[in-house]
């Protein structure tokens, strides 16, 4: 897949699931992937680049998840994702949104796409936790919606790491343009 070029006003960081409740599953992954990406959030920022967040959010008793969802009843059992926030270590600004969404993918059932079309975003630079889990679903959604995309590796984790790398290698290699954090933090500087 080609590069895209990198053009602040039509480029979105999209930070996916880096909440208080996902990063505390992974205390030793979590600094290095918090200092990973704030360095990319701020990289970012200091380009012009607008930066989103998206977490996976339910009301109190989890009225959101239907009995017929499978990965929905295993969130439902770990009980959390209802009273969490955006990771602070990413040191989010009062203009960057954040985006609730009640499945895996940030823009089934959110108004994600239409905050970006109405920005004339038309490249996506993605990041999240899980590989498996919100970038799998959520690169599938862009690329499908043709946006331009962009992935970074080591803003990304999954605690299968075979998967992880495999799906780095296939899926996401056939869609996005992946890099590395060097890579990234070079293409938005």
């Amino acid at each position: 897949m080609p590069m895209p070029t990198c053009v602040p006003a039509q480029t979105a960081l999209v930070v996916m699931h880096y909440q208080t409740d996902i990063l505390n599953l992974f205390p030793d992954a979590a600094p290095t992937l918090l200092a990973n990406t704030r360095k990319l959030c701020d990289a970012a920022r200091a380009r012009g680049v607008g930066v989103y967040f998206a977490k996976i959010h339910f009301a109190p008793g989890y009225p959101e998840i239907s009995p017929l969802n499978r990965n929905g009843q295993g969130i439902r059992q770990l009980g959390l994702f209802v009273e969490d926030r955006i990771s602070p270590e990413l040191g989010r600004q009062p203009d960057e949104p954040v985006i609730l969404a009640h499945r895996a993918s940030v823009f089934f059932g959110t108004d994600l796409q239409v905050r970006l079309s109405a920005q004339g975003i038309d490249t996506l630079v993605m990041v999240g936790i899980a590989s498996t889990g919100v970038m799998l679903s959520s690169v599938a959604y862009a690329s499908d919606a043709d946006f331009r995309l962009v992935t970074v590796k080591d803003c990304c984790y999954d605690p299968d790491q075979v998967v992880h790398d495999h799906l780095f290698a296939t899926a996401f290699a056939s869609r996005t343009a992946v890099l590395s954090l060097a890579e990234a933090l070079a293409w938005l500087a």
